[in-house]
């Protein structure tokens, strides 16, 4: 591998996590806000500049471009992912990447919030690095590399592959995509625009890490009209929406469907937000599980704790809307092994043992792949993600863009 990979890795990744980039799941647009125009801008015309083809934005955000192929060959057509948007539940405004350079293996303190400590006792994956470059934020922001770090990674193999056409690979397209920490990364004409026969997300967090398998996910909302009146002459009239959106909280079995209570293959019921007055209420939740009948299970607790609660107080008027949000990615990847097996064939070629385990969320690879474009997810390195402490390795950045550009070769029988 090149030696300037670390160098490019780092400048890329530290320009782009500098730019406020977040999501907004309230915002019906597409992309959801206006600021992630400055990575998909910025990101058309480093394509542009690299020699890329067929680069364009397309009217629902995401950067599109063609990496021409190299070989006379038969080839399939593989899709490289990654997303610009960052998490909306952490700010990321103002981020200031540091650099920590050949990390000694102790303790990574932030210069803009001195309590925060990094360490290998609350980030075991650390102790893996010592002598790595880590790039953390400042401490009052996360740092973003959820998902730069995998648009950093996408671009340097493009821009290698591009300045050194001797390389044999067959068509190559890569999108980035806005909007994927909302879920809302996949829209319905991608899949055709994208024209590939497979594809990659790099998206994922530990090195090694091939995701074939995901959870299946809904969305809910419930919504509480209750009845308004003056506090003072709220006897027998008043119906708290709030109260009871408290009580549909309340009834739901915290002690065993919650995030905090579950692990492994065990689903969830997440209460997200909750929101309102006295007169109107609303509860944001997300179903997460990996088999749909036990997905299901868990939307028709929902329906009958809110018809329970609704029975209870006949006045107010109590509704519960679940929308499928995006499915397993294992129910079509078992059937179309071909680019887990291509993974799989490029982690060993790098010398990476790869490991396969279910992961507790989705990825735009998981509506590309029920979509019809088979799409696992490959590691970039990021660890402690949406938060203050999230960071990465520039030299786990490095093994991912070997990886890619190992996808490249052998998917032209190389």
């Amino acid at each position: 591998m090149p030696t300037d990979f670390k160098a490019e890795l780092t400048d890329r990744l530290t320009r782009y996590c500098a730019i406020d980039s977040q999501s907004d799941e309230r915002s019906p647009t597409s992309p959801s806000t206006d600021i992630q125009f400055e990575m998909l801008n910025l990101l058309r015309d480093e394509l542009e500049g690299i020699g890329a083809e067929d680069v364009q934005l397309t009217d629902y955000g995401v950067v599109l471009a063609t990496i021409p192929s190299t070989t006379d060959a038969d080839t399939p057509t593989i899709g490289l992912l990654a997303h610009v948007d960052t998490a909306p539940q952490f700010n990321a405004t103002g981020v200031k990447p540091v650099v920590h350079r050949a990390y000694n293996g102790g303790t990574i303190s932030f210069a803009d919030a001195p309590e925060l400590e990094l360490s290998p006792e609350g980030s075991p994956h650390l102790a893996n690095c010592v002598g790595h470059d880590i790039v953390t934020a400042s401490g009052t922001t996360l740092l973003g590399a959820d998902d730069k770090a995998g648009v950093a990674i996408i671009m340097t193999a493009a821009r290698h592959l591009l300045e050194n056409p001797s390389i044999p690979h067959g068509k190559l397209r890569i999108a980035f995509t806005p909007d994927e920490e909302i879920g809302r990364g996949v829209n319905e004409q991608l899949p055709t625009d994208l024209a590939a026969d497979f594809a990659f997300t790099f998206d994922g967090q530990e090195p090694g890490g091939l995701e074939v398998e995901t959870f299946s996910a809904d969305g809910a909302v419930v919504t509480i009209e209750g009845v308004s009146i003056h506090p003072g002459n709220a006897k027998g009239k008043l119906v708290n929406a709030l109260h009871l959106a408290a009580k549909i909280v309340d009834t739901l079995p915290q002690a065993r469907l919650t995030p905090e209570t579950t692990e492994g293959r065990e689903g969830f019921i997440f209460v997200g937000e909750l929101t309102g007055s006295a007169a109107h209420a609303e509860i944001k939740l997300i179903l997460r599980d990996f088999e749909m009948d036990k997905l299901a299970a868990h939307g028709d607790l929902l329906r009958q704790v809110c018809t329970t609660v609704q029975l209870a107080e006949p006045r107010a008027a109590i509704t519960c809307e679940i929308t499928p949000q995006y499915r397993n990615m294992a129910y079509w990847l078992d059937d179309d092994p071909r680019a887990a097996e291509l993974a799989r064939a490029a982690y060993r070629a790098c010398g990476i043992e790869p490991l396969s385990v279910p992961i507790r969320g989705g990825t735009d690879g998981s509506r590309l792949t029920e979509m019809g474009v088979p799409t696992p997810n490959l590691f970039t390195g990021m660890q402690d993600i949406h938060g203050p402490l999230e960071w990465i390795s520039v030299q786990d950045m490095e093994a991912a863009a070997g990886v890619c550009l190992k996808l490249a070769e052998l998917g032209a029988g190389g």
